[in-house]
């Protein structure tokens, strides 16, 4: 038996639509079978809720009057990124005080804003004809901004390695506090809650995917970053308008010594389509392995100190060498709990249909280490190339067509007649015809005029 979307959404907006949580689906599969499982169920619904560093907001401010063009911009003295439009900047949610350090960063203006708490914006610009205003001081809250769009690049992994540190002073991590001489173990994840478990193939998971984000509805914009699926690590990049969401499922947070991060609550449903999908939405933490890794060791490849199943982390305790270990969870099981039963709410009110991926997730990924590699040239960093072609010599243009892209900008400008364009819109030059006025001087984007000076 097989189901579409399509039909899914048509029992969810009739009322007839069955709806569990993922750690409902196991009991379920193991009475009825998958095959009966997947005729029964239409949906399970998913949560996690963890700490999410690669996480942020894209904030559109509006044009101030005179307007200014903001080139570096804080938040309660935090600084966003400006390297966009005027008014536009993305706040990360890691990105620290300059005045408080990591003790107030991103994360804590994102759940300001969300709150409704005002926040201080300062602004400055080298200034320009259009952007006349050089510096701006103002008070904002979330309601007046234009948009507010959480994107966050790496989101909901698929599964995390747990952590412990068999040194002898204590580590201050991602990953929590760890103990000296393995005294505790940490571990992430949402075990049989997590999205990326229960459709390990995201076969429905995929671009355009209708989430649960934050406590409001979000989407799945395509792969996250250090996606590698076939290494049991897929990631996903979402967004959301975060006018819409919660401080319930948004909260930061701050590990002492290491820095901020924001808890993310995230939420899949997955459509039961056939009864492979139901085998799959079956899992159990007992199914689901990580390693344990030696903090202790300074590097990208941790020496294993043992490895686990989710059943045997959330008991407690685990065995490393010749004793039990304390272990002890950064992710919210209460919340992700909470996330999945809050989902499977919409969906039964028919508040939430499901939505078919626009494009499958990439089989494979990378999450490879940076390579180190001395830079060949003494310069710390490369300068932009100079002219590709000489200067002329008399007060005529010197035109280059191989640079020239046709945006047309220099159509308006010459009084002579000196650039035309075709019927494809393909911008020529005819250099014979300059009379070295230098109206078009500086107005080329990418530099393919040069000299048009007359200088008698």
């Amino acid at each position: 038996m097989s189901k579409s979307v399509k039909e899914i959404n048509r029992k969810i907006t009739d009322g007839t639509v069955r709806v569990v949580t993922a750690d409902q689906m196991p009991a379920i599969v193991e009475e009825l079978g998958a095959e009966r499982a997947a005729a029964e169920v239409d949906v399970v619904t998913t949560g996690t809720f963890g700490a999410m560093c690669s996480s942020g907001v894209w904030l559109n401010f509006g044009h101030s009057d005179p307007p200014i063009k903001m080139t570096r911009v804080w938040l309660n003295d935090v600084e966003a990124y400006t390297g966009v439009a005027a008014v536009d900047a993305y706040l990360g949610a890691t990105q620290g005080s300059e005045t408080l350090g990591m003790e107030y960063a991103g994360a804590h203006v994102i759940e300001d804003l969300l709150l409704g708490r005002p926040v201080v914006l300062r602004a400055v610009s080298c200034g320009s004809d259009c952007y006349p205003l050089k510096e701006l001081v103002t008070e904002i809250t979330l309601a007046d901004l234009n948009q507010a769009i959480m994107c966050n690049p790496r989101n909901a992994y698929q599964r995390y390695n747990a952590a412990a540190n068999s040194g002898t002073r204590e580590l201050r991590t991602y990953m929590g506090k760890l103990l000296p001489e393995c005294g505790n173990v940490t571990f992430s994840g949402a075990g049989e809650l997590s999205p990326l478990l229960n459709d390990p193939g995201c076969e429905t998971i995929g671009v355009g995917t209708r989430i649960f984000l934050g406590g409001g509805v979000g989407y799945v914009t395509g792969a996250g970053t250090q996606h590698a699926p076939e290494k049991g690590f897929a990631t996903l990049m979402v967004q959301g308008d975060l006018q819409r969401m919660s401080g319930e499922f948004l909260r930061a947070a701050l590990f002492q010594g290491y820095g901020a991060t924001l808890y993310v609550g995230i939420g899949v449903p997955i459509p039961v389509l056939h009864a492979g999908i139901a085998r799959q939405a079956a899992v159990r933490d007992r199914d689901i392995e990580t390693d344990v890794i030696d903090y202790a060791v300074a590097s990208n490849r941790h020496p294993v100190l043992g490895r686990f199943n989710y059943e045997q982390l959330k008991s407690g305790s685990v065995r490393i060498g010749y004793r039990q270990v304390p272990t002890a969870p950064l992710a919210s099981f209460r919340m992700a709990g909470r996330i999945a039963a809050a989902l499977k709410d919409w969906i039964e009110r028919g508040e939430f249909l499901l939505s078919a991926p626009a494009a499958a997730l990439p089989a494979r990924g990378s999450s490879e280490p940076l390579a180190m590699k001395p830079p060949q040239r003494r310069e710390w960093f490369y300068r932009r190339r100079g002219e590709v072609f000489p200067r002329p010599a008399g007060s005529r243009i010197s035109w280059d067509a191989g640079a020239c892209f046709s945006c047309g900008q220099c159509l308006g400008i010459c009084p002579a007649g000196v650039f035309r364009r075709d019927a494809g819109w393909r911008v020529t030059a005819d250099e014979a015809t300059c009379t070295g006025c230098g109206r078009c001087l500086g107005v080329c984007p990418v530099g393919a005029i040069r000299g048009g000076r007359n200088e008698r």
